[in-house]
This record gives C-alpha cells, structure tokens and sequence, in this order.
C-alpha cells in the first residue's frame, strides 16, 4: 500500500497488497480486500465494501450517500465484489432503507460514467457499458450487457444473459436470454452470440427461441403464452428461469417487435 499524499481514515480495514495511489480519499466505515488497485483521484466513502483484487479507477466515487430525498442518514452499505472493475468517474450510490445496501457482484465490468442508484444489486459477471444511468433498486442478472448511454427505469429488472441496445430506454423489465432494442424497446431477437460465447449448446438456443416465439409471436397474452410454454415445451433450466421471470414481474415485461 501507498498512502503518499491520500488521505486514508485510522478506522478504515485495508487487505494485503493493495495499492493506493496518490490523491485517494478512503473514508470511515470501508473495508477493501486483499490485491486490490485504486487509482489516483477515487473517492471510496462510508459504507462500502470492496472485494479481492478490484480495480477502482480514476474519479470513481464508491458509496457515496443516495440520490434519494427519504434517505435519512441511516447506516448503510455499498458492496463490491471480487474481480471486479470500476472504470473513469463511475458511481455507485449505497442503499436507503428500503433494502439498506446497494450490490455490485464479482467479475462485473462498470464502464466510465456510468450510475448504479442506491438499493441496487448487479449481479456476477454484468457489464455496465458506458454512461449507462440505473435508478434506485434496479436489477441486472448475472451475465446481462447493458450497452453505452441506456437509462433505466427505478424497480426496472434485466435478465440473465440479456442484452440492451445502446441508448436505449428501459421502463419494464425484459427477460432472460434476448437481445432488446429499438424505441420503445422491444424484444429483438434471442442474444444468440453472447450464449454460444458462455457454452450452450444448438439444441438449448433452439429450445429458448421456441420459448419465445410463443411469447412474442404466437398472439397470445403473456399469462396465456406462459400456461402454454409450461404444458407443452421440454422442462429444462432456461424454460424454468423465463416462466420464473415472467410470473416475478412487477412492471411488465417489453413487448414483442411489430413491423
């Protein structure tokens, strides 16, 4: 560690072989674990919780207090998984009393400028592209890819292994396994690419379009398109995860593509 010219409080937990650059401000209340790196110029405050060799990068400001007119001064936390990057001026706000922490996983890239709001949870390997704005108590599933520029809508939730268009605008939630663009967003497709680059196989690709070509195109309702793919498609791990997203919804997912 080298705390020249930082300014690092007494009570703060530092781990082993972690590196502090000049003009780091670690505050009261932080635990940072073991290898990690934080560069010039990063802000880490009160609350926060950073894993095992992490990458915190020029101008980032970690747990700072929420964005959010009840917060009230309670006693919080922002936790950071291990591997994990946080690019240029990226910010991560901690949790209200709604949930009391805000989550970030392990191995997930937050790209320069990019906003995770206050009671959010990122989970593991989730790429938050640049810019890209996250309201209070939104949730991204392990492997989502949230392209440069898109905003988020508060209580909005992304799906395992989806991914957004760049700037798009989120204001209901999309399901696991697709690609969601254009305006509004729409389903767009199975994220095919990104599937077969994390191993699954022709036939499981094949069985997720079939899942979803009777949610988007078979002119059914969802609730109807659900009861549907239940009794009539092969069980299997996918299948549970998209019924499972669907009947979790809160605010609805996006519609299919209408020409």
């Amino acid at each position: 560690m080298n705390p020249s010219l930082s300014s690092i409080h007494p009570d703060a937990v530092i781990g082993k072989n972690v590196t502090v650059s000049p003009f780091v401000y670690i505050d009261k209340n932080v635990v940072i674990g073991d290898n990690t790196f934080i560069f010039s110029n990063a802000v880490i405050l009160e609350g926060a919780r950073i894993g095992d060799n992490c990458r915190i990068f020029p101008g980032a400001v970690i747990s700072a207090i929420p964005q959010d007119l009840k917060f009230n001064g309670e006693e919080t936390t922002c936790e950071i998984g291990n591997y994990t990057s946080i690019r240029e001026c990226a910010t991560v706000n901690r949790g209200t009393a709604a949930k009391g922490k805000t989550i970030v996983g392990n191995n997930c890239l937050l790209m320069a400028y990019s906003h995770v709001a206050h009671d959010c949870l990122v989970r593991d390997h989730a790429i938050i592209g640049n810019a890209v704005q996250l309201a209070g108590e939104v949730e991204v599933d392990d492997y989502a890819i949230l392209s440069g520029g898109s905003l988020v809508h508060q209580f909005s939730k992304i799906g395992k292994h989806a991914m957004i268009q760049g700037g798009s605008r989120v204001t209901k939630d999309v399901p696991p396994y697709i690609v969601a663009g254009r305006e509004p967003l729409t389903y767009s497709g199975i994220n095919s690419v990104g599937l077969r680059r994390r191993g699954f196989s022709n036939e499981q690709i094949a069985a997720i379009q079939e899942i979803y070509r009777l949610l988007y195109q078979s002119g059914l309702n969802n609730s109807a398109a659900a009861k549907q793919i239940e009794l009539t498609l092969s069980d299997s791990e996918e299948k549970q995860e998209i019924l499972n997203f669907l009947a979790n919804s809160q605010r609805g997912v996006i519609r299919g593509y209408l020409e």
